[in-house]
């Protein structure tokens, strides 16, 4: 599926784990993330398998390499971003699940002729705890 102009493959849904996670295989393209949130009702890890990122968390961005582990519990303020020239995989698991069905959402409105509402998309983070804010 794609969403947000990222690649997401699932690998396990709450759907198989009984509603306990959710884990996907997300492939950013250079430049791309989703800007600083939180989520009210998930935990979220990243895995990162190949290329540069950098976490937003505590205010400022930080830069890991592939083969680390982010812990981004719920209620704090975090994104991640793309900072290569390559495409960014991750490994990504969120406790307990639901975020397919934020990602199945968005996909509809992305998937529209004239391009997704995006005060629609605001809306529906907001619907399933997932909150955009400024740094």
């Amino acid at each position: 599926m794609s969403v947000f102009g990222d690649e997401v493959e699932f690998v396990i849904t709450g759907e198989q784990t009984g509603g306990r996670f959710t884990q996907w295989i997300e492939t950013t393209h250079p430049g791309g993330g989703p800007p600083p949130h939180y989520h009210t009702r998930e935990d979220e890890n990243f895995y990162v398998i190949e290329g540069s990122v950098e976490f937003f968390q505590d205010g400022q961005w930080t830069a890991v390499p592939p083969g680390t582990a982010v812990f981004m519990p719920k209620g704090v303020v975090h994104a991640f971003r793309n900072a290569g020239s390559t495409p960014l995989k991750m490994l990504i698991t969120t406790v307990p699940s639901g975020f397919e069905t934020f990602f199945d959402r968005c996909e509809e409105e992305f998937a529209k002729a004239d391009g997704p509402d995006m005060a629609r998309i605001v809306e529906m983070a907001g619907e399933h705890g997932i909150h955009f804010v400024h740094p």
